[in-house]
């Protein structure tokens, strides 16, 4: 298909989080960054995360999973986006389980219902070199950075993990306290992180729930974000503030995480369908020059 003609594409929401799936499994074109920003400023396509499906690079997957940021840049990891291309895959096959590969891996998917889909997020990465972070420490659970006065910080100490995405989780006693559009907009960019973070508060409200609210990395804040919500709730049992299996509470409503004994994180959670329509991405690109 010559890369003029127009872009079908699917709208979804997982939580809230606005989804945008094209898929492209049997062409061979790749949006460019300003293609994907000229998506997302479209407000029939606007989106925190654009997931682009490709034809497959691993036998035995459904496709290659390439994920965009409202800014056009990549990201590794989309829970929620992941959830929808399942359920997008299964009402096009009426098939259940699905294989999909992304930046991030491999990951497995289980769509019995657009209520309840499972994604096996695969195994967090604690190590500061996977992080990754720009300098050693040695305990993730507790990195020294703050944002306010020596003495008397307003977030400090957050505990950090790659899920698909680089994550720095800030313990809080209150999520809705702190201004995390302009805290997130700051430490997202911190040379602490070279390659950026998504900036989490958490609040445990008991062995099994906690509160959080993500400014994503690339695409700011958000309803809901899953990798996040997987990061807090391993980083919260790394603490000994949860248990394994946890609901984690989001803006847009509640995740199921369950960090297993096989190490991997497996989230549950709904997805909904909007709408499909088409675009002409070439007239969007111009008007955005």
């Amino acid at each position: 298909m010559p890369d003029t003609d127009p872009i079908a594409f699917i709208k979804m929401n997982g939580l809230g989080n606005k989804i945008v799936i094209v898929d492209l499994r049997r062409q061979t074109r790749i949006f460019s960054a300003a293609e994907a920003q000229a998506i997302a400023r479209n407000p029939r396509s606007v989106f925190d995360q654009m997931m682009v499906l490709h034809k497959p690079v691993t036998p035995g997957t459904e496709a290659f999973v390439r994920i965009y940021n409202t800014d056009g840049s990549l990201a590794g990891a989309c829970g929620n986006g992941m959830r929808c291309v399942a359920w997008h895959v299964a009402s096009e096959t009426g098939r259940q389980t699905f294989t999909f590969e992304t930046a991030a891996g491999i990951l497995t998917a289980e769509a019995p219902s657009i209520d309840r889909i499972t994604v096996d997020m695969g195994e967090p990465k604690f190590g500061w070199t996977d992080i990754p972070l720009a300098e050693p420490f040695h305990d993730t659970k507790r990195i020294e950075l703050q944002i306010g006065p020596i003495d008397n910080p307003v977030l400090h100490s957050p505990s950090v993990v790659n899920v698909g995405n680089p994550h720095a989780i800030f313990w809080v006693t209150d999520v809705h306290a702190h201004n995390l559009e302009r805290h997130g907009s700051l430490l997202e960019y911190h040379p602490i992180f070279p390659d950026r973070a998504n900036i989490s508060l958490a609040q445990i409200t008991s062995r099994t729930t906690l509160l959080l609210r993500t400014w994503e990395r690339g695409a700011g804040l958000t309803m809901a974000c899953g990798s996040a919500a997987c990061a807090a709730a391993v980083c919260a049992v790394r603490k000994k503030f949860t248990e394994r299996k946890i609901t984690v509470i989001l803006p847009g409503g509640p995740l199921e995480i369950d960090w297993r004994d096989d190490n991997h994180i497996h989230m549950t959670g709904p997805a909904e369908f909007e709408y499909r329509e088409s675009l002409d991405l070439g007239s969007l690109v111009r008007e955005g020059a």
